[in-house]
């Protein structure tokens, strides 16, 4: 069986569990730059460039994702939220792009199998690719809205590089996560497809975005819907909500998804809101209880945990909703569906 194969196998039985934060649990190791920098020699501070310690002290996301595993976790992803050229190039390692991916990948397809072999229950290994910080659809200049920073075709090749090098390390899927520009997802879409192509085999590609306003939109200005017609076309094998708010504010969010989406709806939200110290309060119960309160009402496959969760948080979905019944994918008549920021649905 494909990656595919197994994961909707396994979604057809049960409501599966990825992980949760990496960036938060990452501070409570208190590392110093030297631990970051390690003996790489690069130029620049590395403290805080959380995916090169896949190189420099791998036990650190090692130990994360072991956590998370124990914790009841069936998708583990990969340390790699920037590890992209634009994003590593704020500490000048650039160069090091394809070696963090591929390293970070081992790292949790080593132990998504480990766990596997221990239980025989499969474990997955989601290839975690971020936004960047640059967008393709808004001007960083109010005074000239027509400037952008990129263009389409270089964020496409950012992206195919890491995922190249993801595809290399062993991971099962594609994750394009924390979506708050429609159009930088399109490009890191079309890198995917173009990896399948030239591997000449299934890419799954997970797809996860994040909302910027209480209506229900991300930066780019597109609702829930419009975004899923947006990117519907490249047969995602998940679609979500990630990040954005607690969860108790993605309720109606996650209703609309679940009501249109045929595939997989994956949601991770973040424990709550932070409080003024931008650290995270709300207690694991507290967020396995709003959760379940999706999973009761069919209306997801996929939970886990964003920024300040913890494997405790993971821990408490996963025993919220053992012994819920799956979502199953909407059926949606055949119709020509279009987005602009608003969705539009063409009839006869």
């Amino acid at each position: 069986m494909t990656a595919r194969e197994r994961l909707l196998a396994e979604a057809g039985k049960r409501i599966l569990i990825t992980d949760g934060a990496f960036g938060t649990e990452i501070q409570n190791w208190k590392l110093g730059e030297a631990d970051y920098a390690g003996a790489l020699g690069l130029a620049k501070d590395q403290k805080g460039n959380n995916d090169i310690l896949a190189l420099t002290r791998p036990e650190v996301p090692e130990t994360i994702t072991r956590e998370y595993l124990d914790a009841g976790s069936d998708i583990v992803s990969t340390n790699t939220f920037s590890a992209n050229v634009i994003s590593q190039a704020d500490y000048g390692a650039e160069s090091l792009v394809r070696e963090i991916n591929i390293a970070s990948a081992q790292i949790a397809r080593r132990l998504a199998d480990e766990y596997a072999a221990k239980d025989g229950r499969p474990r997955f290994v989601a290839g975690a690719i971020g936004p960047t910080n640059k967008t393709l659809s808004l001007s960083p200049d109010v005074n000239d809205p027509g400037f952008r920073e990129i263009d389409f075709d270089y964020l496409k090749n950012v992206y195919r590089e890491q995922i190249d090098a993801l595809l290399e390390g062993g991971v099962d899927f594609i994750l394009i996560e924390t979506v708050f520009d429609t159009l930088n997802a399109k490009a890191g879409v079309m890198a995917a497809l173009e990896a399948a192509d030239d591997l000449g085999r299934d890419v799954p590609i997970m797809l996860s975005m994040t909302l910027t306003d209480l209506s229900g939109r991300n930066l780019s200005g597109h609702t829930v819907e419009a975004f899923w017609h947006a990117v519907r076309h490249a047969r995602p094998i998940t679609i979500g909500l990630n990040c954005s708010f607690g969860a108790e504010q993605l309720r109606p969010h996650v209703r609309t998804l679940s009501d249109i989406a045929d595939t997989l709806v994956m949601v991770y939200p973040n424990a709550g809101l932070p409080n003024e110290l931008g650290e995270y309060d709300e207690q694991p119960v507290t967020t396995a209880g709003l959760v379940r309160e999706w999973a009761a009402n069919g209306q997801v496959n996929i939970l886990g945990g964003c920024c300040g969760s913890t494997p405790a948080h993971i821990a408490a979905i996963a025993k919220a909703v053992a012994e819920l019944d799956p979502r199953k994918p909407a059926v949606q008549p055949v119709k020509t569906r279009l987005a602009g920021l608003e969705p539009m649905t063409m009839v006869a």
